[in-house]
C-alpha cells in the first residue's frame, strides 16, 4: 500500500485527491501518491471540503470536530489531519479498496 498518509502530532494526515460533483462519495484509490475520493457536493462555498469531512467522519467513526484541512482548501490535493486517527484505523478502512 502506497503511503498517501503518514502521522502528525496525535493523530494522521491524509494525502486526498478530491473529486466534486460525483454521483455518490467513495474512495476509488490511489493516484499519483494521493487517495482518490469521489464527493457528492460541489467544489463551491467549501461544500465539497465539508462534504469530505463528513464522508470521513462516518467511515472512520472519528468526531466531525476532530477534522482539519491543513493545505487544498481551493484545491483538489488536500492535505487532511484527522486528530486522534491511527494509521491501522486508516489501513482497515482503506484494506478492500486499496491493494
Amino acid at each position: 500500500m502506497e503511503n498517501f498518509y503518514y502521522t502528525s502530532d496525535n493523530g494522521v494526515v491524509l494525502k486526498i485527491k478530491a473529486v466534486p460533483n460525483s454521483s455518490k462519495n467513495e474512495i476509488c484509490g490511489l493516484l499519483d501518491g494521493a487517495l482518490k475520493v469521489k464527493i457528492k457536493a460541489p467544489a463551491v462555498e467549501n461544500k465539497a471540503n465539508e462534504e469530505l469531512v463528513k464522508f470521513f467522519s462516518k467511515i472512520l467513526k472519528v468526531p466531525k470536530s476532530s477534522f482539519s484541512l491543513k493545505s487544498g482548501a481551493t484545491s483538489k490535493i488536500k492535505s487532511l489531519y484527522i486528530e486522534g486517527c491511527t494509521i491501522d484505523k486508516i489501513k482497515d478502512v482503506c484494506a478492500n479498496i486499496i491493494s
